[in-house]
């Protein structure tokens, strides 16, 4: 989702027209212990093992254009994505899935106008570097004109509402990506149905507010980045402690993750970056001031 929840999460409670104040905080850091940690309790075996929760998994829609791992019962010690993806993010009703794909598309408009011009500066750093990617709760597609007119870009987009996929084929038709070089899958962030080591980026944005477990996606974004790759991130977070702002979250977080298919108003994403064991990352902040409940946000990059 390019958006909240793995598809794009929509809120419900915003004013217009917006803007957006950026923080001169940017947290940094290089890990020197990285690689000999065991980085939020993921094993080695090919899906992330740690938790449990709802974005990006299951079953493999399209022509091959990225190596897709599929599994069985036998695979001793490995995840079956699509069981995952069921457990944690059942079917939907069809209605359900095709109003939110078309609420997605239409509603969000708003906020990209607002945010367009920190994407811009964040997907420039893909330009160039990046030829296979991900995107993780791809939504109906509004990423793809920061990155998918490269040359050479082969796209990788995956969300567990399959309605989303023919607003993100438009979407990236529209922005001149092939429609050979995407392919959409079905799936959770937190079990992908993709081979260890296969992409050059990983980009979500709005998807760990809604996804079950904030670590296991990190850890399922960390294990199918290739060394030296690249996760792309923009995430609405919780406000500061012992603001207004902070208590009013907290009163409608409930209410927030039924209206907006899971989405969390209260979470501290930028920790769970922090912690996830990326060899280093950078974490800017800025406020989006008349988006009320979802005003604080993060962005950055953090590096396999």
């Amino acid at each position: 989702m390019a958006g909240c929840s793995l598809s794009p999460c929509f809120s419900w409670f915003y004013s217009s027209p917006s803007k957006v104040r950026a923080s001169n905080r940017v947290h940094s850091t290089l890990d020197p212990d990285a690689s000999s940690r065991k980085d939020l309790g993921c094993r080695r075996s090919r899906y992330c093992p740690y938790c449990d929760r709802r974005h990006f998994l299951g079953a493999v829609v399209g022509t091959g254009l990225l190596p897709v791992l599929r599994t069985s019962a036998s695979d001793e010690g490995l995840v079956d994505p699509v069981a995952v993806m069921n457990r944690i993010h059942p079917r939907r009703p069809d209605w359900y899935s095709e109003f939110y794909a078309s609420a997605m598309d239409k509603m969000m408009e708003p906020y990209e106008a607002v945010i367009a011009g920190y994407k811009s500066q964040l997907f420039a750093n893909l330009k160039g570097k990046s030829e296979n990617i991900l995107e993780i709760g791809v939504g109906t597609g509004p990423n793809f004109r920061y990155y998918a007119e490269s040359s050479g870009v082969k796209v990788v987009g995956a969300d567990p509402n399959q309605k989303m996929e023919k607003y993100a084929r438009s979407a990236a038709e529209m922005a001149g990506l092939r429609p050979s070089d995407f392919r959409f899958i079905q799936a959770v962030a937190e079990a992908l149905p993709l081979n260890d080591a296969t992409f050059d980026a990983v980009i979500g944005t709005l998807v760990l507010c809604s996804v079950k477990d904030v670590n296991r996606a990190l850890c399922e974004v960390k294990r199918v980045l290739k060394p030296g790759g690249v996760y792309v991130f923009v995430e609405h977070v919780t406000a500061n402690e012992g603001t207004i702002l902070k208590a009013v979250q907290q009163i409608l977080d409930p209410l927030q993750q039924i209206v907006a298919d899971g989405c969390h108003l209260t979470r501290n994403t930028a920790s769970n970056i922090a912690g996830a064991g990326f060899s280093s990352y950078v974490v800017n902040e800025a406020y989006l001031s008349n988006f009320s409940i979802i005003s604080p946000h993060i962005y950055g990059i953090a590096y396999r």
